[in-house]
């Protein structure tokens, strides 16, 4: 696919979480996809497959919040197989607080299917809010 055509993809991607609806992220993930959390926080891992992407690290997320993630995106640049996006969280938690993380993803789409996400975003926000990722859930996720 082109450039354009994997920054349209991504771009339905945001478009379903800014709207809390669609199945575009899940019906384009590859099988053996990959989402990296970077930093040194107890969340950073590389979640590896469909299974540990939408149940390990989606479902673990989805557990604090009150309704279906909201992320809206403002800044898409494409290149190759590569389409980078900045980003910002519209959620509330279950328990109250605001999670409203800023994001920068490296989105890598090969032959339309997401192969791999690579998310740089306030760690000390992800740890004060969501509190640490269980270790047991790191195992179970690969």
């Amino acid at each position: 696919m082109s450039a354009a055509a994997n920054k349209k993809l991504v771009q339905q991607v945001y478009e379903d979480s800014a709207n809390r609806s669609g199945t575009t992220f899940a019906d384009n993930l590859a099988d053996d996809a990959c989402w990296i959390v970077t930093g040194q926080y107890s969340w950073s891992h590389e979640f590896k497959g469909r299974e540990a992407i939408l149940n390990g690290l989606m479902g673990h997320l989805r557990s604090f919040l009150a309704v279906r993630p909201r992320t809206v995106a403002f800044n898409f640049i494409a290149e190759g197989d590569y389409v980078v996006v900045e980003a910002r969280g519209d959620n509330v938690t279950k328990a109250g607080p605001r999670y409203d993380n800023q994001y920068c993803m490296v989105w890598r789409v090969e032959n339309g299917r997401i192969r791999q996400i690579k998310e740089y975003c306030d760690s000390a926000l992800v740890e004060r809010v969501l509190g640490p990722f269980p270790a047991e859930r790191k195992l179970a996720a690969g």
